[in-house]
């Protein structure tokens, strides 16, 4: 089980020098296609100047090409237009509740059956104490995802949310992947609509994007048989958006699918977004094998990680961010990347149980400092701002922090 760690309030005071948030976007027409090496990447080019939606075998053209360099101008032109140089972060706090899941992907080293070696499972009231914690060290996001546990009722849920909402009105509960709202529809009874109102009505901020795996039958019956499909996921998500809640999205790459299956995953996101908006971000999910059923297989590179971030910046261009998850990528890669499309690296995370690439396996210890996130981005030569979950820029103040104003 974590141990606490002993909170640490987080200053008012500027950690590095003062810096200017509302600089002009830089247009996309700052570069021109004479700039592109890659004759291949040239009529691409060509549609994004003009703001045109990309193909998917644009897609692919992007990621055959070896010109790194113009696929991330491409990428970054994009994300400048958008963002200008500011890159976000935040100060959050996650919480792994349980590893106990009904569910045994083969891509998965973090679910456990009861009684097995490392399974385990939270109390409320350690729930709670991690809560407290998290605000205690200026927290402003509770990040609270599980396993299917298959003994837990409905209402364990909704009433964890109810406690936590009112013990911390002001943390943003950001919970459940559409996997467990899933299994809680099918433990309550309920539809996906009750389950994600009663959800709401006790505390749900918003959700995360887990659980998307990659969108292809063929992928989901060798790698994660049982599990909730494609038009299901995409179906949960579309019903929060309905009901004004905000979501992320992701996708879980480099195992056995094949990057025309990357691309379609990305495609049908993009119309989702398209009918029923309501995704914040993508977060590219960077497949580690070491202690999965999956062990065998080597993992993505990094010059593979980088191309698929600047690809989901190109292809979802009704996507407003582009999230790089440092414990998947990297903090270093993390930091390149956000010349490669990406504008957020997500946040401070403290502990992490699902994916253990820097931390090592059995350390769920897996933090950074929001000294080291702000240099990091002051280093790539962006402007450090600090988020809530909705986008919005956090101010510190010498009692706490608040809500300064809002991004689109």
């Amino acid at each position: 089980m974590p141990q606490p760690l002993e909170a640490k309030p987080v200053s008012a005071e500027p950690l590095l020098p003062a810096v200017e948030l509302h600089q002009p976007a830089v247009d996309a027409a700052a570069i021109s296609v004479a700039d592109i090496r890659d004759p291949a990447l040239r009529p691409i080019a060509e549609k994004i100047l003009a703001r045109q939606r990309l193909s998917a075998d644009d897609g692919m053209a992007l990621f055959a090409t070896r010109d790194l360099h113009s696929l991330g101008m491409l990428a970054n032109s994009v994300r400048v237009a958008r963002h200008g140089r500011k890159a976000f972060y935040n100060i959050n706090r996650h919480i792994n509740y349980s590893n106990i899941c009904a569910l045994s992907c083969k891509f998965c080293e973090f679910q456990r059956k009861r009684g097995e070696e490392g399974a385990y499972e939270y109390s409320a009231e350690k729930i709670f104490e991690i809560a407290d914690q998290a605000a205690l060290s200026g927290a402003t996001e509770l990040h609270m995802v599980g396993g299917l546990h298959p003994w837990l009722p409905f209402e364990w849920y909704t009433g964890l949310l109810t406690h936590l909402r009112r013990r911390h009105p002001q943390l943003h509960l950001k919970c459940f992947t559409a996997i467990e709202i899933d299994h809680f529809a099918r433990i309550s009874r309920l539809s996906i609509k009750e389950v994600l109102l009663a959800l709401k009505e006790a505390g749900l901020g918003s959700m995360p994007g887990g659980g998307a795996e990659v969108f292809d039958d063929r992928v989901h019956d060798e790698v994660f048989k049982g599990k909730l499909r494609s038009d299901g996921w995409l179906n949960i998500h579309r019903t929060a958006h309905e009901l004004g809640i905000r979501t992320n999205a992701t996708i879980l790459y480099g195992h056995i699918e094949t990057r025309r299956e990357r691309i379609d995953h990305l495609i049908k996101l993009r119309q989702l977004q398209e009918s029923d908006p309501g995704f914040q971000c993508i977060i590219p999910l960077s497949f580690v094998p070491n202690g999965s059923d999956l062990a065998n297989l080597p993992g993505p590179t990094g010059l593979e990680d980088i191309k698929m971030l600047a690809v989901s910046r190109l292809m979802l261009d009704n996507f407003p961010h582009v999230k790089a998850f440092w414990i998947m990528q990297t903090m270093k890669l993390s930091q390149v990347s956000l010349n490669f499309g990406v504008d957020d690296l997500d946040g401070t995370v403290v502990w992490y149980d699902i994916t253990k690439r820097e931390a090592g396996l059995g350390n769920r210890h897996q933090e950074q400092t929001v000294d080291n996130i702000r240099r990091l981005i002051v280093e790539a030569g962006y402007l450090p701002v600090e988020r809530d979950t909705l986008y919005r820029r956090v101010e510190r103040t010498p009692g706490g922090w608040r809500i300064a104003e809002t991004f689109a």
